[in-house]
């Protein structure tokens, strides 16, 4: 998406991280420098909190030839710190796996290798649908995602099976945070933001009251 809405909540602009802290708490420490933030040490959230959102996010994987598999370029997005799309370097895969970069951790493989070479700014675009609970906490609906990763759809409304590995918690019926991962390689990111989605539209048609 070329253009962020005006409705956009901004979570990284390339200036500050003060949308963000440590998971354990306190300040984020990541490098901040030429309007990228790059992994350092400790995964890192926003204060936004979310249930039904778009978001945009584009990232940088470093260059790193000897590396292989989980090794090269290895991070992660978590939605409500919950579910993870996996960030690698996976470029040049023929066919991409449960692990490999755009994967929804462990759960599913993207229908496609959408990725670039290293070095190369990277987007994904995420639609995410929360999971729905009833009065007494128990899921009626998990949660749904459609991921297009540089603007190929790598997965098209995926009913996902429950948090992924190294999920915040398991308090699916929350609004939960963005999660960045620190996985020990310098993975970098940049044009960070959010657009809060209603969870339910109108039962009726037709004219409606202005509020």
């Amino acid at each position: 998406m070329k253009h962020r809405p005006d409705n956009a909540v901004i979570l990284f602009d390339g200036g500050d991280l003060k949308n963000w802290q440590r998971l354990e708490g306190g300040a984020a420490a990541w490098e901040v420098r030429d309007g990228a933030m790059t992994v350092t040490k400790s995964n890192i959230i926003t204060l936004e909190k979310f249930t039904d959102a778009f978001l945009h996010l584009e990232f940088r994987e470093p260059d790193m030839p000897e590396a292989t598999g989980q090794a090269k370029g290895n991070s992660g997005v978590y939605l409500q710190g919950r579910y993870e799309i996996q960030v690698l370097d996976s470029y040049g895969l023929g066919l991409p796996g449960k692990g490999d970069c755009g994967a929804i951790y462990d759960q599913y493989a993207p229908l496609v290798n959408a990725c670039k070479p290293p070095l190369e700014w990277q987007k994904y675009d995420v639609v995410f649908r929360a999971a729905r609970v009833d009065a007494s906490g128990s899921v009626t609906e998990q949660a749904r995602i459609t991921v297009l990763q540089n603007g190929l759809v790598i997965h098209n409304n995926v009913i996902l099976f429950g948090p992924t590995g190294g999920a915040i918690d398991q308090n699916v019926g929350e609004p939960g945070p963005l999660l960045l991962q620190d996985h020990g390689n310098p993975v970098s990111y940049r044009n960070i933001w959010l657009v809060h989605l209603p969870c339910k539209g109108l039962d009726s048609y037709g004219p409606q009251p202005a509020p």
